[in-house]
């Protein structure tokens, strides 16, 4: 049963935390995918930056709802990256 569902049922409304880019760099690698469960702190996606990896990492505990950049997508500090569904 989706997360959707269940607030329904429940009674409950969802949020959407929207997490941003720390630093101006390229995407390396997106380690999170739609639908999965984060808790706060585990890597969502990493940066390349001057020859350094940088981990974008999740701000709150939820669901990864949406991913709005792409694999050696260029970033600027404070993008909208990803969305978290809590």
């Amino acid at each position: 049963m989706s997360l959707n569902k269940i607030s329904e049922i429940m009674g409950n409304e969802m949020s959407i935390e929207n997490v941003e880019s720390e630093a101006t760099g390229t995407v390396w690698e997106i380690v999170a995918e739609v639908g999965r469960s984060v808790e706060e702190g585990d890597d969502l996606l990493i940066l390349e930056s001057m020859k350094m990896e940088i981990p974008i990492c999740a701000t709150c505990d939820g669901v990864v709802k949406e991913i709005r950049v792409a694999k050696g997508a260029a970033v600027s500090e404070g993008d909208v990256v990803v969305a978290i569904e809590y």
